[in-house]
């Protein structure tokens, strides 16, 4: 049984707690043996709370044999990517200058998580800061991708993909910066989602760049993310960002599952040259299946997402430049130089030194020159400007259809190393997903298939209005309902790697 609790969804997880045919401690002792079982060849985690979990699944065992109302997804584990603050566990972003810091405060999302009975296993590893692709650039080591563990699992939220894609939970949060939940989800076969931008809480979140940074859900299935999405989602007062409305009917949305009459847009510019054809043959196989349930599917022109990498090269580094300037050696984290000789100055260049891996530097860097005297409208204000462009590219897209649709990523996961040393090469990764963040709309990626170049997992991506995150859902579920019939089964199922 303790083997087969892995293997469940997480609506199937909390369905068994409910009705007490295992316990939530059960569950969680499961996926803590399998984290210790796999994690000496993934490294998803960077700290693993099994006491605090084992604690937390006997006050939902304690609530149930009251009799006491639990939440939708009570009992179920998940894996916390390592930027959101937990008053009980380290918080390092990934970083040698956040090393064994500890939070005197909860993120609210870390808060909401706890207070659905959801069981935090621990700290999932990152790209330093969420700057990468990869995972590559967390000073802890990389992650590796389960289903070929000579590859990168994505990133920045490349720990809690592989964790998830590797069943050492059914569920996980990351945070999308310029596709850092989507483009892991796709390159490990799972569901990832990037909510409306304000839709989900910022608060306790250790900001990369603050305008784009958005945390969302990972999970193995559509409506698994759904539950998770509505469960951490929803208005926070102590973030200045954060959307006054309700949250869109995610749940309801992924159990619809049906396109028929649904408008949906191809988005031209995402194709052709650059992509793998294996990516390009399961991305238009699934455009026919769409069709072919009842959606209405026409190509549609977004001729600014074309400058979109270059914009969010400029935008995402200057603010990166401003919010790193925090971590200077005098408040918390790492000090290095503190002899009594060094002057304060000193101590905070040895630090940041030290602290920083090169990425980061190499972001600040550029951030801090777009915002310099004499480049700020030239390279910062330009940027914004075709902010505003792309953004009106999706208001023209949306008066057409009703989501817009592409691959999630132009490539399946590529060998760890390959592209250390390329930074525009690594860029490309997040080509797809960027707009989205520009324009703070909502979106997802779902699994479409495997590459047949390689046998990796490929994924489609789905791109709805503000607020409008259900329509995603709707597509997705229709998609995932539609292919698990045509595979018999979950695409992990077909995993030769460790996702099985």
């Amino acid at each position: 049984m303790a083997t087969e609790l892995t293997q469940l969804t997480a609506a199937r997880i909390a369905a068994v707690v409910a009705s007490g045919e295992a316990s939530a401690v059960e569950v969680t002792q499961a996926h803590l043996n399998r984290i210790v079982a796999v994690e000496p060849d993934v490294h998803a985690f960077l700290h693993v709370a099994g006491q605090e979990a084992l604690a937390a699944a006997e006050d939902v065992d304690r609530k149930r044999a009251a009799g006491e109302p639990l939440g939708p997804l009570a009992g179920v584990p998940l894996a916390l990517k390592d930027v959101l603050t937990t008053e009980d566990m380290p918080t390092t972003c990934g970083s040698k200058i956040l090393q064994g810091w500890q939070p005197p405060y909860d993120a609210t999302i870390t808060q909401r998580l706890r207070a659905a009975g959801i069981i935090i296993l621990g700290k999932t590893n990152m790209d330093e800061f969420a700057m990468g692709s990869s995972t590559e650039n967390s000073a802890f080591g990389p992650s590796r991708n389960p289903w070929d563990l000579s590859r990168v699992p994505g990133g920045s939220s490349g720990g809690s993909s592989a964790a998830v894609a590797a069943h050492e939970a059914p569920l996980g949060i990351g945070t999308d910066t310029g596709g850092s939940i989507r483009q892991p989800a796709a390159v490990c076969g799972i569901v990832g989602t990037k909510p409306t931008y304000g839709g989900s809480s910022r608060y306790g979140l250790v900001a990369f760049a603050s305008s784009l940074d958005t945390p969302g859900p990972l999970a193995r299935t559509v409506l698994d993310a759904a539950l998770l999405h509505e469960a951490m989602s929803g208005h926070d007062w102590r973030d200045s960002t954060s959307v006054d409305a309700p949250v869109p009917p995610v749940v309801a949305a992924a159990r619809q599952a049906d396109v028929s009459g649904l408008r949906i847009g191809v988005v031209a510019e995402f194709s052709g040259e650059g992509y793998q054809s294996g990516v390009l043959a399961r991305f238009n196989e699934s455009v026919e299946l769409l069709e072919s349930l009842g959606a209405k599917v026409v190509e549609v022109s977004c001729p600014h997402f074309t400058y979109a990498l270059p914009a969010y090269y400029l935008i995402a580094p200057s603010e990166a430049s401003s919010n790193l300037a925090r971590f200077d050696a005098m408040r918390y984290g790492l000090r290095v130089g503190d002899d009594g000789v060094a002057s304060a100055e000193e101590v905070m260049s040895l630090t940041r030194e030290a602290g920083f891996g090169p990425e980061v530097k190499r972001r600040i860097m550029l951030g801090t020159y777009a915002l310099s005297s004499g480049y700020y409208d030239a390279y910062y204000g330009k940027a914004q400007q075709v902010r505003t462009l792309i953004t009106r590219d999706f208001d023209a897209a949306f008066e057409q259809v009703d989501v817009l649709i592409s691959p999630t990523t132009p490539t399946t996961a590529f060998p760890i190393g390959e592209r250390v040393d390329d930074p525009m090469a690594m860029y490309l990764a997040d080509l797809c997903t960027i707009p989205s963040d520009l324009a703070g709309n909502a979106a997802i990626s779902v699994p479409c298939g495997l590459a047949p170049e390689d046998g990796l997992p490929v994924g489609l991506q789905v791109m709805a209005p503000a607020m409008a995150d259900d329509r995603t859902y709707r597509v997705a579920a229709a998609l995932e309902t539609a292919l698990e019939q045509r595979w018999g089964g979950p695409l992990l199922a077909q995993a030769k790697g460790l996702g099985k």
